[in-house]
């Protein structure tokens, strides 16, 4: 959680009790990332990190990141996740 509200343009809540987390995406959106469909579909062919866009569950500005894994597991795909983020901006 707090790497990830460290990344310029992402607004996270700290999730409670779940095995995901929520992050707001939308401050990344432009021309060629137009929603989360968007926004996920390039962090998996760049990166190579899967999210969910946050549109299947009602609200287009997220991604759903699963923490559901090994603690290097995690920190690999932050590590590329900010990667990505950066690249975008």
């Amino acid at each position: 959680f707090q790497r990830l509200s460290k990344i310029k343009n992402i607004n996270c809540n700290l999730p409670e009790g779940a095995f995901y987390i929520f992050p707001d995406v939308s401050g990344f959106y432009n021309k060629s990332i137009k929603n989360s469909f968007d926004f996920a579909e390039q962090l998996l062919e760049n990166d190579f990190v899967a999210v969910v866009p946050g549109a299947a569950f009602g609200d287009d500005r997220f991604v759903r990141i699963s923490y559901a894994t090994s603690l290097d597991n995690i920190k690999e795909g932050i590590d590329r996740f900010e990667n990505f983020c950066k690249k975008i901006s």
